[in-house]
Parts: structure tokens; C-alpha cells; sequence
């Protein structure tokens, strides 16, 4: 009888859903939820033939040289920018991530993040914690803008950014108005009330920028000094996107400056790390990466991981045909487990 094969899930996660992966394999996991350093993670992953990863976990080269035995590796979340996927290719490891499930939450997110931006809602509830409420409010008193009418822009317009348009169009009765890579088709455009725009005219007129860009070199500080400059006094901008598509930077810069007149924020450069600039200015909204943080959500996204998995090393229902791989080619090369 075949000794199961061994796999990794190198952050906590819901026990039940765990459990699925115990039925074919020898399960390790990380129920402290210990953040391990690229040594520590190495090291438990240097027999292991699959592993659960996460945003924290770094799948490089010198990793998968250290792990010749690994052969998938399961993300749980859309993004995949904390693995080389043209490394684990050439080594025939499979890459899977977690698509479509978070793409509703996510959108929720975004825009209640906006709208907490715009509404100032942060800066005043510090008012209220402070004790400096003692009477009437100015006419001013934390003056914000309004959502409803104004003008909505996305930059990246995937499956969350024409969630997102939608909210704004159908929900709110906004101008949106997108920039992408490519124009969608005209019936996307249609079904999300959504007007392609070049960047410059999406930086110009856009009263609310929403990022949801994908993390790439090309879309590394896609919004620095020079975007924001182009942009309305009066404008916010959220990012949902990933750390390091906006320059934390220039933006803690143009926030005090007044350059815009607010931002919230889900994600950071060298996150967990957030740009001390931006812990100083009160004009920003900051959460923890917390996009997709419903419960239902996370249950699904871990899920579709632990499937992910189980199918690519030959088990289950999708055997040999993970529901959502990366890097599809190299699934001819695996073996069952």
C-alpha cells in the first residue's frame, strides 16, 4: 500500500476544511499561525509534494531547488505575486489560486472603503473617541463628498473592477468610467454602465479612483508623484489592489499636501509594514488587507485551495484537473498521489 503523500498548510485555517485535505494525504499545517521566515518555511516544505500558501509565503527559485519534491502549490487568494510562476513552471510545480469566489465581497469592500474615504468617517470617529465632540457642529464640521452622481474610476477592470462599476452605475447613479490594458467588449461595457478612457482622462475627471489593477513590474508604482498631481484637489482614491502598485510614498506627500483629498487603503508596500508617512497624515482610511474577509468568503477560498490541491496530486472528483490552475501546462507532468 502507497504511503499517502505528505502536503503543507503553511497558515491557519478553518479545522473543518483542513480535514478534507486528511482524507488522501499526510497533513501538516501551521494552526498557530506562525509567520515563518523563508528559512523556517524551506524547511518544512523540503519533503512535501503540495503545499497551501498564502500572500506571506515567498515561492522563488532558491525555494523550489530546496523542495524537489514539491509539486503544487495551492494559493489562497486571486493574487499570486508572492510566487514565481515561471520558476515553478520550468520545475513542473503546479500553481493554483482562488479566483471568482471573493470577487462579490471584494467589490463590497472597495466600495465601502471609498465611501469611508469620502465621508471622512475615520477622522471622525477619532473626533468622537477623543472626546472633542461638545457641541453642535460647524457647518463644516467634516465635510466630505457625496458619492451618489459623482464620478467613478477604475483602473484595472477585471472581474472585482466591473463588480464594482456596477455597484457604482446601478447602485449609486454614477459616471464610471474605466482604463484597462485593453477595452472591454461593448456588451461588458453595456452590462456595467461603464466608458473606456485613456489613463490621463481617468486621472483628470475621475471624482473617486478605485485601483484593482493586478501586481506586475509593469503595474509597480502605476500611481506615483506624477499621477496623483494630474488629479482633482477634491478626489479620493482607494486601492484594493496590491502593495506597490501605488507609491506609498508620494502619496503619504500628496495627502499632506492636499494634492487629493483623501485615500483608503487595504493593501501596503512590505506589508505588513505600513509607511510610517502614512500613519501621520489624517486624511486615509487604513485597513489590514481585509478585502475579502467575510466569512463565507474565506470558507471558499480556502476550500477551492484544498480542492485545488487534492485534484493536483490525483485525487478526488477533479483528478488530475485542478478547477483553477495557474499554469495548466505542467499538469501533464504530475503524477498521482
Amino acid at each position: 500500500m502507497n504511503m499517502p503523500a505528505s502536503v503543507l498548510v503553511t497558515r491557519a485555517s478553518f479545522p473543518d476544511i483542513v480535514d478534507s485535505l486528511r482524507e488522501h494525504f499526510d497533513v501538516s499545517d501551521n494552526a498557530e499561525d506562525i509567520v515563518w521566515s523563508q528559512e523556517e518555511l524551506i524547511g518544512r516544505l523540503r519533503d512535501k509534494r503540495g503545499a497551501v500558501t498564502h500572500g506571506s509565503d515567498r515561492i522563488d527559485a532558491t525555494l523550489l531547488d530546496a523542495c524537489p519534491a514539491l509539486q503544487a502549490v495551492c494559493n489562497v487568494g486571486v493574487g499570486y505575486n508572492n510566487i514565481d510562476v515561471e520558476a515553478c513552471t520550468r520545475r513542473g510545480v503546479l500553481v493554483t489560486n482562488t479566483p471568482d469566489v471573493l470577487t462579490d465581497t471584494t467589490a463590497d469592500f472597495g466600495f465601502a472603503l471609498m465611501m469611508a474615504t469620502a465621508r471622512r468617517i475615520t477622522e471622525s470617529e477619532h473626533f468622537v473617541r477623543r472626546a472633542q465632540w461638545r457641541k453642535t457642529g460647524r457647518y463644516d464640521m467634516f465635510v466630505g463628498s457625496d458619492i451618489h452622481h459623482a464620478t467613478l474610476g477604475i483602473l484595472g477592470m477585471g472581474r472585482i473592477g466591473q463588480a464594482i462599476a456596477k455597484r457604482g452605475r446601478f447602485g449609486f447613479d454614477m459616471r464610471v468610467i474605466y482604463h484597462n490594458r485593453t477595452q472591454l467588449p461593448a456588451e461588458v461595457e453595456a452590462a456595467t454602465g461603464a466608458h473606456y478612457v485613456d489613463k490621463g482622462t481617468l486621472l483628470r475627471e475621475a471624482d473617486h479612483l478605485i485601483i484593482v489593477v493586478p501586481y506586475s513590474p509593469a503595474s509597480h508604482h502605476a500611481i506615483g508623484a506624477h499621477e496623483l498631481s494630474q488629479m482633482k484637489s477634491t478626489a479620493t482614491l482607494t486601492n484594493i489592489a496590491r502593495g506597490g502598485v501605488v507609491d506609498d510614498a508620494a502619496l503619504a506627500h500628496a495627502l499632506r499636501a492636499r494634492t487629493i483629498a483623501a485615500a483608503g487603503l487595504d493593501v501596503f508596500e512590505g506589508e505588513p509594514d505600513v509607511h510610517p508617512a502614512l500613519l501621520d497624515v489624517p486624511n486615509v482610511v487604513l485597513t489590514p488587507h481585509i478585502g475579502s474577509a467575510s466569512v463565507a468568503t474565506r470558507r471558499a477560498m480556502a476550500s477551492l485551495a484544498m480542492q485545488n490541491l487534492i485534484a493536483a496530486l490525483g485525487h478526488g472528483p477533479h483528478a488530475g484537473q485542478p478547477p483553477t490552475s495557474v499554469n495548466p501546462a505542467v499538469l501533464r507532468g504530475l503524477s498521482a498521489g
